[in-house]
């Protein structure tokens, strides 16, 4: 991993954020490919998809709207204990989504005159599974559980075919599908997947949803980027990151650990280690040249820890770990330092924080009960990560009565005329003419 040293400089927010080690030229060639994808599928629909499935997934001739049949038949061959941590991971995410679901607000703003806030479900989504490096049985969970849990009615998901499967989703991700109930399964990936949930694809049967979810690479991210005029998303979470701020306290090995947990994930994986001590940052190396070769996906993890995206930062103090932290905006943060509790307040920008040295990430991505589904490329400073809130539309419901109207009448009038809208306020006083009740 490449050492950035910011000791001794004291750095503006822009300044730290051009330090900032991300891989901008990856993300703005996928750009550019997702904006051809989703055009094409745009443009062409099935034959599109056919046509990227065969490119990119090396499949051909399969079903992309998958077969009742097939579900039913993976959810059969779940193996025992895997279905048991789903099961046990369903419920923890559908405890702690509920948490997200305000409830009905009314306030009233004088004698009959009220304004009810209410939080609407979409009418229905669309969540995207990975399906390349590895299977994310759990993104699923992750994915619709909030959805249900916010009251979605409609649900399609959508996961690359396997070259493996015979072209079929990888039995797993159809398996946690059937046993929340998902019978809406295509089989399609990548930008040009997420192009088809947002625009549909008749022949296929897919109606447009409102809101398109789920992680993915680069490519992924982008094309929610290029849909985002048509339908909600969340935020663009494409490949992984973790930042991990530690002080002389923490153990090397661990941290070690958690590096190599993230850079498994993607060679683009981002894995960053801020810390004053130069003492902890040589132990995490050298457990780094141990524990590497030995991980099963080592080739990956190895590019993915030399990458521009991957840094080790040394920092003056504590106070600097934190701009940085705030600065960087991780997806994944692991405080590894003493008073991690109290210290979690000031780091303020972070999809999700993990305290202490018994909450590593990987207890985030499966049974933790928060969601997975986070913002990557610095999102996290304005952006929140997957929850039944990415489901819900706050509405305001305005209930007046006569009385409650003539008492701001000629207020509504007077600012009618300030804006040369006159018709505004003639709306109003018709109510009031003649015999109007």
């Amino acid at each position: 991993m490449r050492i950035i040293d910011l000791r001794g400089r004291t750095l503006t927010r822009a300044e730290l954020l051009a330090v900032v080690p991300r891989a901008a030229e990856a993300l703005q060639n996928a750009a550019t490919v997702a904006t051809e994808i989703v055009a094409d599928v745009r443009a062409r629909g099935e034959e599109a998809l056919r046509e990227q499935a065969d490119r990119f997934d090396r499949v051909s001739g399969h079903a992309v709207r998958v077969p009742a049949a097939h579900i039913a038949e993976a959810v059969g061959g779940l193996d025992p204990e895997v279905r048991a941590a789903l099961e046990k991971a369903i419920v923890r995410v559908r405890e702690a989504s509920a948490a997200q679901v305000p409830e009905a607000r009314t306030t009233r703003i004088g004698d009959g005159a009220r304004i009810v806030q209410r939080w609407q479900p979409v009418a229905r989504a669309g969540v995207y599974i990975p399906g390349g490096k590895a299977v994310y049985p759990s993104s699923v969970v992750m994915n619709v559980v909030p959805a249900q849990v916010a009251g979605v009615t409609s649900i399609a998901l959508a996961s690359p075919p396997q070259s493996d499967q015979g072209g079929r989703v990888h039995p797993t991700i159809l398996g946690v599908a059937g046993l929340l109930g998902i019978d809406e399964v295509y089989a399609m990936g990548g930008a040009g997947a997420i192009g088809a949930l947002a625009l549909g694809v008749p022949s296929l049967g897919l109606d447009p949803v409102d809101v398109v979810s789920g992680p993915g690479n680069n490519f992924v991210a982008a094309a929610k980027r290029v849909v985002a005029g048509f339908v909600g998303t969340d935020a663009e979470a494409g490949a992984t990151e973790i930042l991990i701020v530690a002080d002389g306290s923490a153990d090397a090995r661990l941290v070690a650990y958690d590096l190599v947990s993230q850079a498994e994930h993607d060679e683009q994986a981002s894995a960053v280690l801020v810390t004053a001590s130069q003492t902890l940052a040589a132990a995490v190396a050298a457990e780094l040249e141990r524990i590497v070769p030995a991980t099963r996906h080592a080739e990956r993890v190895t590019t993915a820890l030399a990458g521009e995206q991957s840094a080790v930062v040394l920092v003056d103090d504590e106070a600097a770990a934190e701009a940085f932290s705030n600065a960087y905006a991780p997806e994944h943060l692991e405080l590894h330092i003493v008073d991690a509790v109290e210290a979690a307040e000031r780091y303020t920008s972070a999809g999700a924080i993990f305290i202490g040295g018994f909450a590593p990430v990987s207890l985030g991505d499966y049974l933790a009960g928060s969601n997975h589904v986070l913002p990557t490329g610095g999102q996290a400073r304005y952006a929140a990560g997957l929850g039944s809130h990415t489901f819900l539309r706050p509405q305001q419901l305005v209930e007046y009565d006569r009385d409650g109207l003539a008492e701001v009448a000629d207020a509504i009038v007077a600012l009618a005329e300030a804006e040369a809208l006159p018709a505004h306020g003639e709306a109003v006083t018709a109510r009031f003419a003649g015999s109007a009740e």
